[in-house]
């Protein structure tokens, strides 16, 4: 079982305190259900909808999602395969601005949601506690691939509670 990180860097700290499972497998499994089961909710109308001016809709905060999700897994096999190569950040409203999420069908966009998800449930099944907690550098943070794996479900939580309290 992976269990929680014992350190947090500052920079994932408020991603992860947002995790109350203390299992990551199981909360990454856990937290994938509740998303589908929210998203097969909600119209094509709601899935368009702006809060405000600027603001992501559900289609751009999901494509984000998954953007992000691919980020920090690649941080988290880079660390845990000892590369101690700094890896750069990236501009998250450049990767929404050109993803053309508004375009796409719900159902492609949870394809490629449930497609990532499972890839990062297996590569983190497949870490050892050693390849977990083996720190690297990201966008001029120091991290381990735990708190990458920890911090995918505390931002997904983030953003779902936002879905909840502002778009719905």
């Amino acid at each position: 079982m992976i269990t929680r990180p014992k350190e947090v860097s500052s920079w994932l700290k408020h991603y992860i305190s947002e995790v109350t499972e203390d299992s990551l497998i199981e909360g990454l499994k856990k937290q994938t259900q509740e998303t589908l089961e929210l998203l097969n909710s909600l119209s094509d109308e709601q899935l368009n909808y702006r809060y405000a001016e600027g603001k992501w809709t559900i289609r751009e905060i999901m494509v984000h999602l998954i953007d992000s999700e691919r980020v920090f897994s690649y941080r988290a096999l880079r660390f845990s395969r000892k590369d101690n190569t700094e890896l750069p950040g990236y501009d998250q409203d450049l990767f929404v601005a050109n993803s053309c999420s508004n375009e796409r069908s719900l159902k492609s966009l949870l394809e490629e949601y449930i497609v990532v998800r499972t890839a990062n449930v297996a590569l983190f099944s497949n870490l050892t506690d050693e390849m977990l907690d083996f720190r690297g550098r990201a966008n001029g943070n120091e991290m381990s691939a735990r708190e990458l794996g920890f911090a995918t479900l505390g931002h997904e939580m983030h953003h779902i509670r936002v879905i909840r309290e502002r778009y719905l």
